[in-house]
């Protein structure tokens, strides 16, 4: 899939969602009181092992089964089925949970799930000798991500906009979409001059070698939750006990994962994708180190949301006011937390 540098333009633009289409999303399978849904549909991505994924296995899930139907390469793409009820849950970057809901979207981000730290993050990067050194150096040339309108192009927005270039210097970069599994070789190829990478796929390009890095999301921000779970309104009042074991077991999920010995969490995990037969590669997962969520079970504290409301009021995506930060998420369904006004904002 490829696109041009007009659509730079129109950030986001994959989640400009009608109120309609939105609100008339339902969760097939969820009824009220003691009858709520047990199995959660979710899309996986090939090769890795989600949160929700490692809660299952790990028994955490209790007796609510997840039920996968595909996979996907985009968290926007994955929000907006989840806000049309296609899925029952589904995970993006925040600012394009932000933009979901600035469409009116019913939907609640229940808990991060992935974010950056100095083991989790996505690395821009080019040949090694590539004359490519600064932001300016990028005007004119193409940017392979996985998704446009989420993580990877806020944060090349970011860092253009930090070395000086001006709205239309901006638009004359061109990021382009690339299946995550080929962006590598893409940028072997030359097809692409800067290639973003993240996770097992970046490690496994850096043992290669003959690479280096641009700049990383994490020297631009630091430590931060980037991405959250978001369900519907509708699921989240008609299936609230199921939704409070699936967030809960997420979040003891991401604490096993930090408390755990690294080479018994990499065994899980090939045992788990290797357990569900869909014909992936299980090598690259010798490379994983963090999910990176900076938070204690993924609870949301609202700063990683409020930033990007204020990010995209700033560059006219959204309208200042438009999203109200207690509406759009809660911990209600985060059983890891002690009572306290801190867990209870949100809700």
């Amino acid at each position: 899939m490829a696109t041009t540098a007009s659509t730079r333009r129109q950030f986001l633009s994959l989640l400009g969602l009608s109120a309609v289409a939105v609100s008339c999303g339902t969760t097939a399978g969820a009824t009220s009181g003691k009858d709520q849904t047990k199995t959660l549909r979710y899309q996986g991505w090939a090769g890795q092992v989600t949160l929700p994924e490692l809660a299952e296995d790990l028994g955490y899930l209790q007796d609510v089964k997840l039920k996968w139907v595909g996979n996907t390469i985009s968290g926007p793409q994955d929000i907006q089925s989840a806000a049309t009820g296609q899925v029952d849950f589904g995970g993006a970057f925040n600012g394009a949970v932000v933009k979901l809901a600035a469409n009116n979207a019913p939907v609640k981000a229940v808990i991060s799930y992935y974010g950056s730290d100095k083991y989790a993050y996505n690395g821009f990067y080019v040949l090694k000798d590539s004359p490519i050194r600064s932001a300016r150096d990028l005007t004119g040339k193409k940017v392979g991500m996985n998704t446009l309108g989420a993580h990877s192009e806020a944060m090349l927005d970011i860092f253009l906009q930090r070395g000086g270039l001006s709205r239309a210097e901006i638009g004359k970069v061109e990021p382009l979409v690339v299946p995550p599994v080929n962006t590598e070789q893409t940028l072997r190829q030359k097809q692409i001059d800067v290639a973003v990478l993240g996770g097992i796929l970046r490690d496994k390009a850096l043992a290669t070698g003959g690479i280096r890095p641009l700049f990383t999301d994490f020297e631009l921000l630091g430590a931060f939750s980037a991405g959250t779970y978001v369900m519907t309104d509708r699921f989240l009042k008609q299936n609230a006990d199921t939704a409070r074991i699936f967030v809960t077991g997420v979040g003891r999920a991401i604490e096993w994962s930090r408390s755990t010995p690294h080479e018994e969490v990499i065994a899980r995990m090939t045992d788990i994708v290797k357990k569900r037969g869909r014909n992936e590669d299980t090598a690259p997962l010798k490379y994983w180190r963090s999910y990176g969520v900076a938070e204690q079970a993924g609870l949301i504290t609202g700063k990683e949301l409020q930033l990007w409301i204020d990010w995209l009021a700033d560059r006219g995506d959204i309208k200042k006011g438009q999203v109200t930060l207690s509406d759009l998420y809660t911990n209600e369904f985060n059983g890891n937390q002690k009572s306290s006004s801190t867990a209870k904002s949100g809700s």
